[in-house]
Parts: C-alpha cells; structure tokens; sequence
C-alpha cells in the first residue's frame, strides 16, 4: 500500500483550486476528477495540480442517479485513504465504498450532508450512504446537528467549512482603501446595496426590487448593484422598469476580477441574497461587507452559518418583503464607527473558520486520527 491519498471528486471548480493545491502539497494526493456539471461554472485548471491522473467521465444512469467512469477500478489500487465528493446519487462511489469497508481502507466523504428537507426516502439511502464511510467531512454545523439527531455517529461528522482564494483577498484586504466609485456611478451619497452571484429565479431576486422600491416610496433611498450573469429568463429587469427604479440601479453584469471584486464589495453597505446564499457570503465577508439573507435553513446553502445575527448580517423572514426592508433599513442606518466595528467582525469569522489553511489542518488531523 501507497501512503498517497486518492481524491475522486465530480468537478473541480476555480475557487477550490487553493485548498486544493494544498493538499496537493501537504496530503500528497492523487487526484481524478470528473465532469458532471449541472449548471455553468468557472472550473480550475486541472493540470496545475502536480499529481493530477485523469478526469473521469460523467455517465447518466436513471433519475438523477449516475456514474463516473474509471473510478470503481481505483477501489484496488494500493490506497490506503479516499476523498471523494460525498453525492449519493453517484452509483460508482456506493461501490467503492462497499469494498473500502471489506478490504479495511478508509474513505472520507466531502459533502453538504443534510439539508433538513429530506423526504423518507431520502433519509434511508442518505444515512445508509454516510454510514459506509468513515469519517465525512461537512460545511456547516446545521447538517451536522441534522445528521446526529438522524443517528449518525457524531464522532465521524468533522467540520470544515468552505474557502475561496483566501491568500490572494487577505493580500488585497491588507491594501483596500475607501473610493467614490458609487458615489461617481450614482452621482449621489445614498447606502449601497449589492448582490454578487448568478441571476437566477431561485435566488429571488424579484424580492430585492420590492423591497427597494418601499424604501424609495418611504424616501429611505439606497442604490442597488448586481454583479452576475443572467442565466435564468428573470422578471428583475421588467420589476426594474415598472417601478421606474432605474438611476438607483446598476446591472455590473459578471466580474471575475478580484481586485474589482474588492473595490465594489468593500464600499457596499450590505449584501443582499433574497434566496439563499453560498459563497457570496464568504466573499462579502472577507471585504467586510454584512449580509442579509432569509432564514429557512432547508433551503439554504451551508454558508448561511457564517452570517450571525447582530454581528455579520441578519436573516429575514422568507418571502417578507416587509421584514426584508425592514433589515435593510437596520443595517444602512449605522455609522461610521458602528460600520467600522460590524467590518472587523466580518473579517474574523472567515480568517478564523472559512479559509483553506484551517481546512487544510482539518484533513490533517482526521486523517492522522
């Protein structure tokens, strides 16, 4: 047996690449990645990881169910630890998690884990899947306090959160200064609200429009960003028009330089996800930026955790138009020492939990365990 570490993961997607190349340095693993993508995504670049094998094809079985070619076979190699993308629909990873527990390796699951909206059946494969593994590693502690209350052994559920390019923005934190670059967009001094990700009717974006027009027609006036591609047919732009909102708006369209990233994210007053919210968080967060976003936990993404009430953001009630104004209000209200003071509580909870270097110690640990 090889003390080398065998990663089969679906995708590899560009804001993995750093905790990625870590392991790639530090755990000595051999990585086969796939190319399932159910949605458009920036991908990293494979071939910049030193012991990377192959990619491993994406075949459709039935339903939502799948396979990875090539990747069953890796089951008798002389591996003695997997990390795989921990998705029970994958039919080629039950197999090679059956015979891991026969032959004694350990395999290590990286995964969303439970989202609390699971149905009876879905909690039967779901917990007969994680089950097989031996230790599954997790993005938040919500699914963690699912899963232990679903029976699974809490001793196997370890924590690690997620991370972006987390070197490169502390690196463009420690040099951000304040611009005008609102102030020359919108020719005016009012709150800005932003929205970063994809435009896409899941992250109801309709909400964020009403909500802006009520704090126009109360003479609260904020402008508002969107930075994205539009990669669903959305009513955001018809909203726009009808409420004749159009000079508190700016449609950025996508932007995937970091440095105008920062500039965009670290002058906003608040960033809004009306539906729920993933990375954006980790992003608004390390520039300093708050986040509001809704507070039904089954549909959100696990990052939400990073968003403490009071301290780095707020949640609203779902669908409440009224109680996101009303957030929205609280939290463009404050000045500049109180917004000063909400920025270094931001950029504690991703320098202390949502960073590639704590990850990187995790896995350490838990394989060494």
């Amino acid at each position: 047996m090889t003390d080398k570490i065998c990663c089969i993961f679906n995708i590899a997607p560009h804001y993995n690449a750093p905790i990625y190349k870590l392991m790639d340095k530090d755990l000595d693993c051999d990585f086969y990645i796939g190319n399932r993508l159910s949605y458009t995504i920036k991908l990293m670049e494979y071939n910049t990881l030193t012991n990377f094998k192959r990619k491993l094809n994406y075949k459709k079985l039935f339903g939502a169910f799948y396979w990875q070619n090539g990747s069953v076979s890796l089951a008798f190699q002389p591996y003695t630890h997997y990390i795989m993308t921990g998705e029970p629909y994958c039919i080629s990873s039950w197999i090679i998690l059956f015979l891991n527990k026969l032959t004694g390796r350990k395999t290590y699951l990286w995964t969303h884990g439970w989202y609390g909206n699971e149905t009876g059946i879905k909690k039967l494969i779901k917990k007969a899947y994680f089950g097989l593994s031996s230790k599954v590693f997790l993005y938040g502690n919500y699914a963690r306090n699912l899963m232990i209350k679903q029976g699974l052994d809490e001793n196997k559920l370890i924590l690690i959160y997620n991370s972006l390019d987390y070197d490169k923005q502390i690196s463009i934190r420690n040099k951000i200064k304040s611009t005008h670059i609102y102030q020359n967009h919108f020719n005016n001094k009012y709150p800005i609200l932003l929205y970063i990700g994809r435009i896409q009717n899941r992250k109801k974006l309709e909400l964020l429009i009403n909500a802006l027009k009520e704090l126009v027609r109360n003479k609260t006036f904020c402008n508002l960003i969107f930075i994205g591609q539009e990669t669903d047919k959305t009513r955001v732009k018809d909203l726009v028009a009808l409420f004749q909102l159009e000079k508190y708006i700016w449609f950025y369209g996508p932007c995937y330089d970091e440095y105008a990233l920062s500039e965009l994210i670290y002058n906003a007053d608040v960033c809004v996800s009306p539906g729920n919210v993933g990375l954006t968080a980790m992003h608004s967060l390390v520039y300093g930026t708050p986040v509001i976003t809704q507070n039904n936990f089954a549909h959100q993404m696990p990052e939400f955790e990073a968003v403490e009430p009071e301290i780095t953001g707020d949640f609203f009630i779902e669908d409440s138009v009224k109680d996101l104004t009303d957030k929205i209000k609280k939290w463009t209200s404050l000045n500049v020492a109180q917004r000063e003071e909400v920025r270094l509580k931001c950029y504690a909870v991703i320098d202390s939990k949502y960073n590639p270097h704590r990850q990187i110690n995790i896995l350490k640990g838990a394989i060494n365990d």
